[in-house]
């Protein structure tokens, strides 16, 4: 008996089929898509949840000091003048960060193998921002489920499709 269904694809194209359906399921929360493909997103998207929530509170904040560009009121760099040369401005500040211990490290890029990279929606290029799946799930879906053993995704179907008859179903975090 397989340990996981094919879905009539090559290896390749089966990876990135699961690996896209995954990123959308955890980034929004609920995809529509056929019974056995959500079958299988479900086993990786129970796995990516459950390494989020074993490695949520494995960080150690760290005090570092940064060099800040100085900006006037209109939040343009201040520059002055050395030597003939325009040179930007730069304050020290002291920001206070999170710093990975190696077990989360390592989660974080095991996840990293499986999502792929997310960019929000905006009207021009400007508002499109990269969003970091991996920061998401250790602070956004990790703690929501931290009390679960188990199960964090349902599967409801909702009848055939028109074209083909294959059983559609709504994926979703429950």
């Amino acid at each position: 008996m397989a340990k996981y269904r094919k879905l009539s694809r090559t290896s390749s194209q089966r990876k990135a089929l699961l690996r896209n359906q995954t990123t959308n399921l955890l980034y929004h929360g609920r995809i529509i898509t056929t019974e056995a493909k959500a079958k299988e997103v479900r086993k990786i998207a129970d796995k990516m949840i459950a390494l989020a929530i074993r490695e949520k509170d494995n960080f150690d904040e760290v005090t570092v000091q940064a060099k800040v560009a100085r900006k006037d009121k209109d939040g343009k760099r201040v520059k002055e003048v050395v030597d003939g040369k325009k040179v930007t401005v730069y304050d020290t500040v002291e920001k206070t960060i999170k710093k990975d211990r190696p077990s989360r490290l390592h989660a974080r890029r095991e996840m990293l193998k499986v999502l792929y990279p997310v960019k929000t929606s905006g009207r021009s290029r400007k508002e499109i921002k990269p969003v970091d799946m991996p920061k998401m799930l250790f602070e956004e879906i990790a703690p929501k489920y931290a009390d679960r053993s188990g199960g964090y995704t349902r599967i409801v179907k909702i009848g055939p499709r028109k074209g083909d008859g294959a059983m559609e179903v709504v994926l979703e975090l429950v």
